[in-house]
Order: structure tokens, then C-alpha cells, then sequence
């Protein structure tokens, strides 16, 4: 199949892509279109995204299907569907290209959604930052309740959906579905412990699901073109494609829309190769707090989560981070984990404490002014955390300390004894 067909479709007008009729001239809101004229069973839509084995493409991976399922549709009240557009996973930069180029292939997501679990009401949670896919979502909003696909009584129809807006204020810590509901609510962005789940207890204490935006933008071209073809053009429990996002030491960085299952070394192809014919020393998978794999874990794979998890890590948001032979791994380490010190909520102590006591520890290595029991304690700390917090933010730096010193212990020997110290990228690229 060519890149692109799902979730960022071949381009008819190249100068709007974004448009209301560039959308609907490549099939565009189809799919709604037949589910309100033939009044399709919410049970048999849900069905048939469970038989595509779509699965959240936020980091989790659930099945999509099964999820939806959760939601209890014949209770009395409202129901929300939200969809997480924060996107604040360190290298992922996939959810703001489907915003701003295919804006409508998401509304239509979030309509079917709708309903799907009997709600009246969808919510975009983007990111602060992201101003262009946010006017670009709010113009998509305008054309398509200009056409009556969304709003009251839609195409003459006793249906009536709602589909807003809402920006967040950059904290990484609202990727998190509660503490993203916390901030609708007006609240703290802090996670909320669970059982109840949101589906039972969700947005103003309804029933609500989150996904997130390349999930819900998967669903129409399932629809219009059936499960099967979805689940065909991926692998068994790994159905369709998926964008991945190419970063790091490579010729041609991007987001490239690949069938799950894709060798790694086709998607490394795409993007170009390594840059100036280096060797790959390690890939970071799915996202800043997948665990690292070494180079050769990472060119036996196929992009999928099946193959990612048996080798040791996870597919996460797709964002893929490929470093070359020159990289420092103490470095690399130590970048990430100030990044999660500063956007830790605070609310959790052995993530509040935890979080600056590694990043201080891994300072004090590249200072070299730790000691080589230093290297066990970042480690101790790390395995503390772990499973010890409300959200899986713990785990988010946790499980890079376990794997970057479990694979590269060398290298933070290395600090310890000066006279094996590496080359810093940075005094490479100043020679």
C-alpha cells in the first residue's frame, strides 16, 4: 500500500489539504454519511473495529474495540469522548501533522465515536503549543457542522453531536488520561488513582473514553473499507498502519506511515539511513520512556508491539530515536531524565524526590564526582519507583535508568575512571 493511506491520505489539493473537499473527494465522511442514512447498530461498529485489532496508538496499545465495549451506552445521563491531542512524549510529533493536514479524518473519528457509546458531546485536548493544528481543527469543526454532519439533529436525523476544542497548557503530565480530565475540569493536572476508570467515572464524573488522535482518525477508513482490509494490511493483533515518528542520527527524520509489522530496517530506510554512514549504537523505540534497546535488539525487529515487547520494550506513541556510534549514553540519559525532574506533578513522592535524586546522581557521574557505587544506587532508586506511584510516570524514567546502565554500564563506568572516559558528542562536534 502506498504511505500515507490511513491516517494522512494521498494529497489531492496540494495547496489545502486540510480542506473540507479535498476530504470528502477522497471518500471523506463516507463512513458517517452511511452509518446515520442506514441507522447502523453502535454494536455492529464496534464489532468490526474489534475484528481490525486497531490499537491505541497513544503508547498503550489497548485494543480499541474492547475499549469502547467498556463503556456502559444505555446508562441514563451524559457520556463524553475525549481525545488526547497533547502529545508531549519527548520525539513525537505525529498527532500535529494529523491535525494539521487531515484535521476532518479526526472529527469524523470523534463523530463515530460519539456514537458508538450514546455520547452527545467530544472533546480535542490539544497541546498549548500547538496554535496552527488547533485552527486548523476549529475551521475542519466549522465546515462540517456547515454541512450537518455535526451538530443538531445531523442529516436529518434524531442524532445530535457536539465536537470542542480544548487547549491544555503544556504539561507533559496531561498525557496522562485522568490528569488530562483533571485539567478540563479546571482542576490540577494530576492523575487520579484508579479504579474507578473512566469509563465508568470519567469527565465530570460521567462515563467517558479517551483515546488518542491517530486512534480515533484510524477508525473512519475502517469503516468505509471494513476491519479485515485494516487487520490485512498490518499482522494478527497488530492491525493497519502506524505513523511513526524517525528522529535522532538519521539522513531524513519525519513521520512515515508504515504497515505494523514493517522490518525496522525498511523504516529506517525511509528515513534515510544513519547519518554519514555510522553504525547504529541504540534505538529508542517508542518514546523517551520506552526502555533502549542496543542496535542489533533493534535491527532484528519489526515494527509492531508484539516483536518491540519481546525484545524488551515497547512500541509506545511510535516515536522513534535512532543514535549513532558517537553517542554518549550517560549523556543521552542524563538529557531525558531532566526533562522528567521538571515536568514531574508532584503529587507522588517517590516520583517527586525520585526524579531529582536520579538526575542528580547521573549529573554527578558526567561531573565525575560520583563514585562507582553510584552506578547501583541510580539503579536502587530507579527500582524503588517503580510500581510506587499513582501514573505510570514512575515507570516513564524509571525504566530508562534500568536499561540504559543495564546495556551501557561501560560507558558510566567509564566517568568513574577518567582514564576511560568517552568522547562527549559535544567535544566531537567542537573539534
Amino acid at each position: 500500500m502506498e504511505l500515507n493511506q490511513v491516517c494522512l491520505r494521498t494529497l489531492k489539493f496540494k495547496d489545502e489539504p486540510w480542506s473540507f473537499e479535498n476530504y470528502c473527494s477522497l471518500g471523506g465522511y463516507s463512513a458517517w454519511r452511511k452509518i446515520i442514512e442506514n441507522k447502523t447498530r453502535p454494536g455492529e461498529i464496534i464489532e468490526e473495529v474489534k475484528l481490525s485489532c486497531l490499537r491505541g496508538r497513544g503508547g498503550a496499545g489497548f485494543p480499541t474495540g474492547l475499549k469502547w465495549s467498556f463503556m456502559p451506552r444505555n446508562a441514563p445521563g451524559a457520556k463524553y469522548i475525549v481525545c488526547n491531542s497533547d502529545e508531549g512524549e519527548p520525539g513525537t510529533c505525529k498527532d500535529r501533522d494529523i491535525m494539521r493536514y487531515n484535521p476532518h479524518q479526526l472529527v469524523e473519528g470523534l463523530l463515530i465515536a460519539c456514537y458508538c457509546v450514546g455520547a452527545e458531546s467530544a472533546y480535542n485536548y490539544i497541546r498549548g503549543e500547538f496554535m496552527l493544528p488547533f485552527e486548523r481543527v476549529e475551521k475542519a469543526i466549522e465546515e462540517a457542522r456547515a454541512q450537518n454532519l455535526l451538530g443538531k439533529n445531523i442529516l436529518g436525523s434524531d442524532i445530535s453531536i457536539e465536537v470542542y476544542n480544548h487547549l491544555g497548557a503544556g504539561a507533559y503530565i496531561c498525557g496522562e488520561e485522568t490528569a488530562l480530565l483533571n485539567s478540563m475540569e479546571g482542576k490540577k493536572g494530576q492523575p487520579r488513582f484508579k479504579p474507578p476508570f473512566p469509563a465508568n467515572h470519567g469527565l465530570y464524573g460521567r462515563p467517558t473514553n479517551v483515546n488518542n488522535t491517530e486512534t480515533y482518525a484510524s477508525v473512519p477508513p475502517i469503516l468505509e473499507h471494513g476491519g479485515q482490509w485494516f487487520l490485512d494490511m498490518g499482522i494478527p493483533n497488530n492491525g493497519g498502519t502506524k505513523i511513526f515518528s524517525v528522529t535522532g542520527d538519521v539522513a531524513k527524520p519525519g513521520n512515515f506511515e508504515v504497515p505494523l509489522g514493517t522490518p525496522f530496517t525498511k523504516l529506517l530506510e525511509l528515513a534515510g539511513g544513519v547519518q554519514g554512514n555510522k553504525k547504529i549504537k541504540a534505538v529508542i523505540p517508542g518514546g523517551s520512556s520506552c526502555k533502549i534497546l542496543t542496535g542489533e535488539e533493534m535491527l532484528a525487529c519489526t515494527m509492531d508491539y508484539d516483536s518491540v515487547a519481546n525484545a524488551g520494550s515497547m512500541l509506545g506513541s511510535g516515536a522513534v530515536m535512532v543514535l549513532d556510534e558517537t553517542r554518549c549514553m550517560v549523556e543521552v540519559l542524563y538529557r531525558l531524565l531532566e526533562f522528567y525532574d521538571e515536568e514531574s506533578c508532584g503529587q507522588c513522592t517517590p516520583c517527586r524526590e525520585g526524579s531529582g535524586w536520579v538526575t542528580r546522581i547521573t549529573k554527578s557521574i558526567l561531573d565525575g564526582t560520583a563514585k562507582m557505587e553510584d552506578i547501583d544506587l541510580l539503579v536502587d532508586v530507579a527500582n524503588k519507583v517503580e510500581g510506587h506511584t499513582i501514573c505510570v510516570f514512575g515507570e516513564a524514567f524509571a525504566w530508562p535508568i534500568q536499561s540504559y546502565v543495564a546495556k551501557f554500564r561501560h560507558e558510566f563506568e567509564a566517568y568513574i575512571q577518567p582514564v576511560k572516559k568517552p568522547t562527549k558528542k559535544s567535544e566531537t562536534i567542537s573539534e
